[in-house]
């Protein structure tokens, strides 16, 4: 990241400082844009907690938390630099009055202020009751809410409500941490500054697109939050639609926040709707059993910690997604994400129709289609198969696949690979919600995945047993087989 201007002098003040996405994702982030210069030299970042702490023992358990989830190593002066910047306030958050102390706290600061809600949703409400009592909220303020907004539109509409009794929608910052990552950024330059896939993104010349997003680890723990939400709740209804709103948009008129949202919100809307009718065809869900993992015995989901024997949550999800309008009419988008699958891996894939006439049968009886491969994680990058010539004297023109793979690790070596809350984090000191996900956006979502759910739930039928460490249920592979195709894998 180059260094760039500072920011205008702020308070950050994360509520729910000690929590582990504070110490995992935030505080690092934090950290890294001190690195570059692009917190203002009269911010400060402020803890709020419920515990009493020392601001010695705050500094303390920042330190930690940096030592453990920073990978270069600390630099001092930064360092020195950056825990001068900290406050901590214990507070109860659900007691209006005691944002007084807050208050205190944030007396001789600056007068704009972002507030993060690193909390449960259901404190949203709480915080901001809180706020308001201690007269802490101004035009210039801006909220960040983590997700997940909601468990339906009806809860997530609740929650939205709460918030913006007090903040206007162009204060509030919903974050998916998936739109900060740099080949899911890169997604907007493939396809609108590159003519070869601009023209060329459409149904004219794509055949499918497949969305995957597999997960190795299984729930970690959080038994009580998963089991309430499972797969569709957690990855679907957010990662995998935001993803998918990126690679079906509109070309948006510029890169504002108006511009980008309000295309990727047509695209959502433009979703064919999947219900109790059509469920059955378009999708799949399943819940992993016993088995190995990297050579390793690991439990099935009923089989975990404080599991409820009789569980019908699904932890994963296959799905047939269409698209109703000029561009995508017929193009399936087939979205995969499930838990205790072979590896880490997520990507897009998108298959190109293939070419109607092969004069090279000589060599090649059955010429694949072009396939475009954007891997988010690991190793991000992208890799465009195509077929190629092989060297030689030989009358016979022989060919072959090959990949032109533009890897961002071997590419960008002299450059760090940015995490996702750091490019998150300064857009919203930026002021910048391109980045950041619309209610509009929000309630579309929750509205086709309510209908998927709702059908699920009708049907009354357990999730398909998949082993733990394959890909899945055999029925997913039936899914994307009816039509002549097979995931890649």
């Amino acid at each position: 990241m180059n260094k760039l201007n500072c920011q205008s002098a702020s308070e950050i003040v994360i509520f729910g400082a000690l929590g582990d996405l504070s110490r995992r994702k935030l505080l690092p982030a934090l950290y890294q844009l001190e690195v570059c210069g692009l917190i203002n030299d009269k911010s400060r970042i402020v803890g709020v907690a419920r515990p009493s702490h020392s601001i010695e023992e705050f500094v303390s358990i920042v330190l930690e938390s940096l030592n453990n989830f920073v990978k270069e190593e600390l630099d001092e002066v930064v360092l020195a630099r950056f825990t001068a910047r900290l406050v901590y306030q214990a507070l109860d958050l659900t007691d209006a009055p005691s944002y007084e102390y807050l208050a205190e706290s944030l007396a001789n600061g600056n007068s704009t202020r972002v507030y993060y809600f690193s909390t449960s949703p259901s404190l949203y409400g709480d915080i901001c009751d809180g706020l308001n009592h201690a007269d802490l909220i101004c035009d210039n303020d801006r909220v960040v809410m983590e997700k997940p907004i909601g468990h339906c539109l009806a809860s997530s509409q609740v929650i939205n409500n709460q918030v913006a009794r007090f903040f206007k929608e162009e204060q509030i910052y919903r974050i998916d941490h998936y739109l900060g990552k740099e080949t899911v950024l890169n997604l907007l330059v493939l396809r609108f500054a590159n003519s070869l896939f601009t023209t060329n993104w459409d149904r004219n010349s794509i055949d499918h697109v497949q969305i995957t997003v597999a997960e190795s680890v299984g729930i970690e723990g959080r038994w009580g939050f998963y089991d309430d939400a499972g797969q569709m709740r957690d990855m679907i209804q957010n990662h995998l639609l935001q993803i998918l709103s990126l690679l079906a948009m509109e070309p948006p008129a510029d890169l504002s926040a108006e511009s980008v949202r309000a295309e990727k919100l047509k695209a959502i809307k433009a979703l064919c709707p999947i219900n109790r009718v059509n469920v059955k065809e378009k999708t799949v869900r399943g819940q992993y059993t016993d088995g190995y993992l990297n050579g390793v015995a690991v439990p099935g989901y009923l089989n975990e910690d404080d599991a409820n024997t009789s569980s019908k949550t699904e932890t994963f999800v296959a799905i047939k997604a269409e698209i109703d309008n000029w561009r995508w009419s017929g193009v399936p988008f087939y979205l995969r994400t499930g838990k205790r699958m072979p590896a880490k891996h997520s990507e897009i894939v998108v298959h190109f129709k293939a070419q109607p006439h092969n004069i090279f049968k000589e060599s090649y009886s059955d010429l694949p289609a072009n396939k475009l491969t954007i891997r988010l994680q690991p190793d991000e990058g992208v890799e465009l198969q195509m077929m190629n010539k092989i060297p030689g004297i030989a009358s016979q023109m022989n060919i072959q696949e090959n990949k032109l793979d533009l890897s961002f690790n071997d590419t960008y070596q002299d450059q760090r690979v940015i995490d996702a809350y750091e490019r998150l984090m300064l857009e919203v000191l930026n002021g910048n919600q391109s980045l950041f996900v619309s209610r509009d956006e929000v309630e579309a979502a929750w509205t086709w995945a309510d209908s998927i759910i709702d059908a699920w739930q009708a049907t009354n039928e357990s999730p398909k047993p998949y082993a733990a460490g394959s890909w899945g249920p055999v029925s997913s592979i039936s899914l994307i087989a009816r039509d002549d195709r097979q995931w890649v894998e």
